[in-house]
């Protein structure tokens, strides 16, 4: 099977879980605003459709930059599913207390200790890691400024997420991004 196919299937999995996983969540206590939601949906929206589009409209930008090898074939193939397989750990980890618009649901529970022992945002850690592989099976520039879009809509959710967090748990979220880092773990000495 041909990489970028072995990274679609990987992505259909991913979308059936989340799914399944969609159907159990709190209740909303409160959401961003639609035109909030909108600044970190609209690039991401952009990278899904560069990603999955057969001819994007992006002129000429579809053509391979690498050269296709098993060193590039296998890295793609196994960052993307370590990045889908860490993001779906979070997600469960997360359990109701997941949604996809920025928002704090009723019950909200600060969540501190698995993924999120290493990242307050793994779900989007690990779907960068994961783009970043599908990218890599591509080759293309176009799927690079598509990993270059979600990361742009990530940082956005994620900092509207984190104000939401402060709000709602206050020192102790305070606290958490002292010892944690957003997408990256920090370095402890």
């Amino acid at each position: 099977m041909h990489t970028a196919a072995v990274c679609s299937t990987l992505w259909a999995i991913f979308g059936a879980v989340w799914l399944i996983a969609w159907l159990k969540t709190k209740p909303t206590q409160q959401r961003a605003p639609i035109g909030s939601r909108l600044l970190y949906g609209l690039p991401v929206l952009a990278g899904l459709y560069l990603l999955v589009a057969d001819n994007p409209v992006v002129g000429g930008a579809g053509g391979r930059i690498l050269s296709r090898n098993p060193a590039l074939d296998a890295s793609a193939i196994i960052l993307t599913a370590a990045g889908i397989g860490f993001a779906i750990w979070a997600r469960f980890y997360l359990g109701q207390n997941w949604s996809s618009a920025v928002s704090v649901k009723v019950g909200h529970e600060l969540i501190r200790t698995g993924p999120y022992a290493w990242v307050r945002h793994p779900i989007y850690s690990g779907l960068l890691v994961a783009l970043w592989g599908t990218a890599l099976a591509h080759a293309t520039p176009v799927g690079f400024l598509a990993l270059a879009l979600f990361a742009t809509g990530f940082w956005i959710k994620s900092r509207m997420e984190e104000q939401f967090m402060r709000k709602t748990f206050g020192e102790d979220y305070l606290a958490y991004t002292r010892e944690t880092g957003a997408l990256i773990p920090k370095i402890r000495v």
